[in-house]
């Protein structure tokens, strides 16, 4: 069986697909990628499909797989490198990537997961400043 390489750039893991994905390849990917997650504390996932002349909707279900898992353990999915014989298929089979973004390159599924990460902190600072109702917070004083 063969396994897809996962590379650690910063704080993304790069999954680079460049084989014919079977079921048992899928599988392991799945445990390998949640693993790496887990131990990396990586915030985001690039699986670069460029490799692939064909996606099925095997693929395309993995792919919502690892996005779903990917998500549970707080990484952003980016799925990068679609060719455009690909996206048609896709669209023809009538498999939308449910959860997934994607993007053309890697440099530019950085960028997608980059931004996602600033919204979540931003997002994690409006919260530290609500008030306890969740609306905005106040100060009171009192005067007597």
């Amino acid at each position: 069986m063969e396994r897809v390489p996962i590379l650690k750039i910063g704080s993304i893991l790069l999954v680079s697909i460049q084989v014919d994905m079977s079921d048992q390849t899928a599988v392991q990917l799945q445990e390998d990628l949640a693993e790496r997650i887990v131990a990396t504390g990586a915030h985001g996932v690039l699986i670069d499909i460029t490799a692939l002349d064909i996606v099925d909707s095997f693929v395309g279900r993995m792919l919502s797989t690892i996005a779903s898992i990917s998500k549970v353990l707080d990484a952003e999915t980016v799925v990068v490198g679609m060719r455009p014989a690909v996206a048609i298929t896709l669209v023809e089979l009538g498999l939308s990537l449910n959860g997934i973004r994607t993007a053309l390159n890697v440099e530019r599924g950085m960028e997608l997961i980059a931004a996602a990460r600033d919204d979540d902190q931003d997002l994690d600072e409006d919260e530290d400043d609500a008030g306890p109702d969740g609306g905005p917070a106040t100060e009171t004083t009192a005067s007597r």
